[in-house]
């Protein structure tokens, strides 16, 4: 099978033929129809997480049909459709995955990072870290689900379900898609952007905020709560002020710049910063339970395979509205 391949950090994937993966017992042989490019991937190629398993295929948002199955699979069967994200595995005995916290497991592993994933024409995952989808998502569009979609939900989940004005923090590929969430759901979002991204501002508009401006704005209303994507440290003081009493700001990235020091004054009044880790089972379960309901549906721009890199760069650069996502031929 041909399968874009991260060498080194901070070198361009390479495309290579390489062997078609088996499926162990428990594991599933999928051919990959589409898989989303992931800011998550930039910080893996661009060496910012630094634990990857070398050489890696990258992918952590895989859609795909099963074309073979391991000699211990009983839930999934031959030419199933599924997704599969970014948390790839769990151990299910350490002290978090005893206690419904197995985003945290002390011995997961990491699809398109510690696990080898979708940037190729074929792939194995473990059926229990693989979601059933409706035909609603078997093409490209439901590529961006498993990971910006999944992600945003975790994070969106995290705020008081009181809260009706929401500021997101940085308009890519998460926010595009949980803005459609919320809409559903009757809250008010304010998106804030990058300074001067007056594009980013007018698709925010475009999908129901009710309000956009530059990042360093003042908001007419205090949002509740706030969901920063971007990975940018200072967004969190600056989100911090914006909020009103008893809000939270949620950091749902993986990776961030440094935190700025800030004066005590704005995290009073029980505000609070909390981070997001990874996903669980049941938050994929939950989240595309409500997208087919919404439904909700990714804007996207596709790359053939061999273009990984093309769109890694365009995704770095900021020209990609909505998200990309490779499809293969």
């Amino acid at each position: 099978m041909n399968a874009m391949i991260l060498e080194e950090p901070k070198e361009p994937l390479v495309l290579k033929t390489v062997s078609l993966p088996v499926p162990l017992p428990q594991q599933v042989l999928i051919k990959v129809i589409a898989c989303g490019v992931c800011r998550t991937d930039l910080h893996i190629i661009d060496g910012e997480l630094t634990q990857p398993k070398l050489p890696l295929i990258p992918g952590h948002e895989i859609v795909g049909i099963i074309v073979k199955i391991g000699n211990n699979v009983t839930a999934l069967k031959q030419d199933d459709l599924v997704g599969v994200p970014w948390l790839g595995y769990t151990c299910g005995t350490c002290k978090y995955c005893l206690s419904e916290r197995e985003n945290l497991c002390d011995n997961a592993g990491f699809t398109g990072y510690t696990i080898d994933g979708g940037y190729a024409e074929y792939t194995v995952a473990n059926e229990k870290y693989c979601f059933p989808l409706p035909s609603l998502y078997g093409n490209a569009s439901g590529a961006p689900l498993l990971c910006a979609g999944l992600i945003g939900y975790r994070s969106y989940s995290m705020i008081n379900k009181n809260a009706v004005n929401i500021g997101i923090y940085g308009f890519g590929a998460a926010a595009h898609i949980l803005i459609q969430v919320a809409n559903y759901q009757h809250k008010k979002i304010f998106a804030f952007t990058k300074d001067g991204d007056n594009e980013a501002q007018q698709f925010a508009l475009r999908l129901g905020a009710v309000w956009a401006g530059d990042s360093s704005e003042v908001p007419p209303e205090k949002p509740d709560a706030a969901i920063i994507f971007a990975p940018v440290g200072s967004l969190v003081p600056k989100a911090l002020t914006d909020i009103g009493k008893g809000g939270i700001v949620v950091c749902g990235g993986i990776h961030m710049s440094d935190i700025p020091s800030f004066p005590y004054k704005i995290l009073w009044e029980e505000k609070s910063v909390r981070s997001v880790a990874n996903l669980t089972r049941k938050d994929g379960e939950e989240f595309l339970k409500i997208a087919s309901k919404v439904p909700v549906r990714a804007e996207i721009k596709t790359y053939q395979l061999h273009q990984a890199n093309e769109a890694l760069n365009d995704l770095r650069n900021g020209n990609i509205q909505g998200a990309a996502v490779l499809i293969m031929s």
